[in-house]
């Protein structure tokens, strides 16, 4: 039941939240009212959240807002763990999964801004192990791939390469040759790993499909190559510090520790289960909540395994609202925030495998690192232009250049019910009134 709940929910990462209205020091804090925001009408984001607590659907969450560079709402709802009956706080550390892919692709539009690559470089360039790949058949055979996969492919996910949690013919090929995702506590590197991804056949044709996988991760090992730093070290020094998040690292510290919010799953019989330390596997999907605090501090996965806060991740956001800089500290030109929010897949859709309404608002394009929201599909609240990502464990964001409106939600359960982040979004757009 859990397996069939997970196949339609894999990426609809809900988001919810409780109650404390304590605002971030992060950024300058503001009222609604003096952006452009209804704060009569914005509590109905509080509405929308908290019958999910309430009937133990989710443990608890935080909620995030910032418009015209100020933050005018932050929550926390709930419990971070429901067995110590411990409060959810803003301050609350979350596995944020797959929202480590848009933090890994900033990393590697900064090298390209040093030009350091183009982006239509062939990956086998840098890892040669990549040279001359092979594409996956129906009938188990393999063809050799039309041409050479590109950094911009891994970007927007065209490359061929999967995940193995799809459970494609690919996902058995991956579990032979000992290919993981960083879900669950996983020894050795990057490097490791990114070769033995290499020697695989892809599952489509460099550029011909949105093939979401361990793109990212790829990218997190190239990063290092041409920096010459391991990937949790580039990420503190040119990312972390210079945007003042000092809560978002792959491991967290002793220190850290007791603010890291349990991972909860739906119980067998209604309510919710706190997920074991032990690897759970679902399929071929396994996690762990474990990986944060546990003893296998190696490898760091560029496309899933950073921890964070809130509060940190709306900096993150308001990095790319500002074009690309925070508080006199820039990361990127105004050009290659545009360039990464653009559509970089053309025609191709983008949740072609995935069944229908489990995307959850994800984008019906993909640009340099995150889904975009084209004008095709427009049926509820939101811009054109919108760019957002989510994270497997329940945590999201919501990017909108023409509104200066940045959104961020952080849960921990799995899997997840599409509604939520939904209402969510919707209770923010609906509480515009300028």
């Amino acid at each position: 039941m859990l397996t069939n709940r997970l196949s339609k929910a894999l990426f609809t990462f809900a988001f919810v939240a409780s109650s404390s209205a304590i605002f971030s020091a992060d950024l300058d804090k503001a009222a609604p009212d003096s952006v452009g925001l209804s704060a009569a009408r914005l509590a109905r984001v509080d509405a929308a959240l908290k019958p999910y607590i309430d009937n133990k659907q989710l443990a608890g969450a935080v909620v995030a807002i910032a418009r015209k560079n100020k933050t005018v709402y932050m929550k926390s709802f709930g419990a971070a763990d429901i067995d110590s009956n411990k409060a959810m706080t803003n301050n609350a550390i979350f596995r944020i999964a797959s929202m480590t892919k848009p933090v890994t692709s900033v990393a590697v539009m900064m090298l390209y801004e040093e030009g350091k690559f183009l982006l239509d470089d062939p990956i086998a360039k840098f890892i040669p192990e990549f040279k001359e790949p092979k594409v996956l058949m129906a009938d188990g055979t393999t063809v050799p791939a039309k041409r050479e996969i590109t950094i911009r492919d891994l970007l927007r996910h065209t490359s061929g390469i999967s995940y193995r949690f799809w459970g494609k013919p690919v996902a058995e090929v991956y579990e032979k040759a000992g290919i993981f995702d960083g879900l669950a506590p996983t020894e050795g590197t990057i490097a490791d790993m990114t070769k033995r991804i290499a020697a695989q056949p892809l599952h489509s044709q460099p550029g011909e499909a949105f093939e979401y996988g361990l793109n990212t991760d790829v990218l997190g090992y190239l990063v290092e190559l041409i920096s010459g730093m391991p990937l949790d070290r580039f990420f503190k020094e040119r990312i972390f510090n210079p945007l003042k998040m000092p809560d978002t690292q792959f491991y967290v510290s002793d220190a850290q520790r007791n603010r890291v919010v349990s991972l909860y799953t739906p119980g067998e019989k209604g309510g919710l289960a706190k997920s074991p330390d032990a690897p759970t596997r679902w399929g071929q999907l396994i996690f762990s909540p474990a990986v944060p605090y546990g003893t296998q501090r190696t490898y760091f996965s560029g496309g899933g395994g950073l921890t964070s806060t809130a509060g940190d991740y709306l900096r993150f956001t308001q990095m790319f609202l500002n074009g690309g800089q925070l508080d006199g500290k820039r990361l990127l030109s105004r050009k290659s925030v545009e360039l990464m929010a653009m559509n970089h897949i053309g025609d191709i859709s983008v949740w072609t495998y995935v069944p229908p309404g489990a995307a959850g608002n994800l984008g019906d394009k993909f640009g340099l690192g995150f889904g975009v929201r084209s004008d095709v599909g427009m049926n509820e609240l939101g811009s054109t232009g919108e760019y957002m990502w989510a994270g497997i464990f329940n945590t999201r964001f919501w990017i909108d250049p023409k509104e200066k409106l940045a959104i961020v939600m952080m849960g921990q359960i799995i899997p997840r019910n599409p509604d939520i982040e939904a209402k969510v979004h919707a209770a923010v757009y609906q509480a515009i009134q300028d």
